[in-house]
């Protein structure tokens, strides 16, 4: 009988736990509601490309892909770093300050670099076109071997 109290007392003294909860799952972020468009085009290095994608009045009119080099003068030969100039027009009636990234693979579906930039003070204003030299750093060396690339433009505010 006295093992039986113990058992009993024991129970009393230490209450089951309270069960977990389920855990949550982790919300979508809130984008804000920024124009936005990603598109995949063929790839060739230092030839002028033409590219067809337009956001919200935004046109993306060409993208080259080359190393900045001086091939004349007293700097002949100087090495700059990897870019991508992509060229610009905005068709709209509305300033537009756009982003870009852009990232380049080979023919294997590997990864060769990404570059970004775009507008960081001075918006884009109605019917002017402009040049943003995007910058791949570090990660270059192969860049020449691309099979393809996917450029995407978003608008801020």
């Amino acid at each position: 009988m006295l093992p039986a109290l113990f058992c009993l007392a024991l129970a009393f003294q230490n209450p089951p736990p309270a069960p977990v909860p389920a855990a949550e799952a982790p919300k979508a972020p809130v984008l804000r509601p920024l124009s936005f468009a990603s598109k995949r085009f063929p790839y060739r290095w230092d030839v002028l490309l033409p590219v067809n994608l337009e956001v919200d009045g935004l046109k993306v009119s060409t993208i080259f892909f080359n190393r900045r080099e001086f091939r004349g003068g007293p700097l002949k030969g100087a090495d700059f770093g990897t870019r991508a100039e992509v060229e610009v027009i905005n068709a709209s009636k509305h300033n537009k300050v756009p982003g870009f990234s852009v990232a380049v693979f080979d023919a294997e579906d590997r990864l060769l670099g990404v570059a970004s930039g775009g507008a960081s003070v001075i918006s884009l204003k109605p019917d002017d076109t402009k040049t943003y030299d995007l910058n791949f750093h570090f990660v270059t060396e192969r860049l020449p071997l691309g099979s393809y690339f996917v450029l995407s433009v978003e608008l801020g505010e």
